[in-house]
């Protein structure tokens, strides 16, 4: 008698199979984030993607994403194998983990790990501007241990995203760097998002702090931006289609190049244009738009990264 137990793992040992590209093959995957497709499911996710031209897919693990946290074990296969069969590759996802103690931590990484799928982006961290920095930074360093030592038991690689703006721990670079250079990456690494490191150091502390944290990188995220006052009259970040803004793309990639990297670059689309997707809420332009703007995007990104050889 197959039992549901039985049929669930032998799903999850068939994703396994799948779950990233033979080493060698594809190094730099362009995965397309889930959060701007949470409108539909994960079948036609897996569909558009493939026909928009992505190699993979960055699913999103977390509240509100297309796999709950607390239904990981039984969804993330199924949703794994929709993806594959689409002829695309899950080398990462998005999960909802701050710390080791987040909720349902250790079945994400049990079932990430389960199907074969190694990086997952992790964050959250929290400038508290009434304690002293240096004993905050040394209280995430003991919660970066701890999630170190959980990763490290199920053979995971969490990537810390760099968020810009007041308040997010890693705006500046040196701070998570100086907590993720005391492990090794292959456990505890960074998510190198080049829009919000152009926000914080726009006119060239960018190119420093980026050439410095990319040895600690295993996973880069891609959008564009420029300043504008907003409706308050306050100057802010406008996130734009990729190459109409002030991120230096294929200055970038160039140092991206010479850092030897590999590994998942995830092709964000947060600006207005793309309607409420670009928060993932929902569909609220033309499906056609919709997948004009993805593609021109996504060429936009193969010819910066065919520029430097990429």
């Amino acid at each position: 008698m197959i039992t549901r137990r039985t049929a669930l793992a032998g799903l999850a040992g068939s994703a396994a199979a799948l779950a990233s590209p033979p080493n060698g093959a594809n190094p730099l995957p362009i995965c397309a984030f889930s959060k701007h497709f949470q409108w539909t499911d994960v079948k036609e996710t897996a569909a558009l993607c493939k026909e928009i031209g992505y190699d993979g897919v960055d699913l999103t693990v977390r509240a509100g994403g297309h796999v709950l946290p607390e239904r990981v074990a039984d969804d993330l296969p199924r949703a794994v194998e929709t993806i594959h069969k689409a002829g695309l590759s899950t080398p990462m996802v998005t999960a909802g983990i701050v710390d080791a103690t987040s909720p349902h931590a250790e079945a994400i990484l049990k079932t990430l790990a389960s199907l074969n799928i190694k990086r997952y982006r992790w964050g959250g961290f929290r400038w508290d501007e009434k304690k002293a920095p240096e004993a905050q930074l040394k209280a995430y360093y003991e919660k970066t241990k701890d999630l170190d030592a959980l990763n490290r038991a199920h053979g995971m690689c969490a990537m810390y995203h760099t968020h810009s703006g007041p308040g997010q721990f890693g705006n500046a670079f040196w701070d998570i760097f100086t907590v993720t250079r005391e492990f090794k990456p292959e456990s505890i690494s960074i998510n190198l998002d080049i829009g919000h490191a152009t926000v914080e150091g726009g006119y060239g502390a960018w190119m420093s702090t980026s050439r410095m944290i990319l040895p600690y990188t295993r996973g880069i995220a891609v959008k564009d931006f420029y300043w504008e006052k907003n409706a308050k009259g306050v100057w802010a970040p406008r996130w734009c289609s990729l190459g109409k803004g002030m991120v230096n793309l294929t200055r970038f990639l160039g140092y991206v190049k010479e850092a030897g990297f590999t590994g998942p670059v995830q092709l964000h689309m947060e600006y207005p244009e793309v309607g409420d997707a670009h928060a993932g809420k929902g569909m609220t332009i033309e499906r056609s738009e919709f997948l004009r703007l993805m593609k021109s995007d996504l060429a936009t990104l193969r010819a910066a990264m065919k520029t430097v050889g990429l």
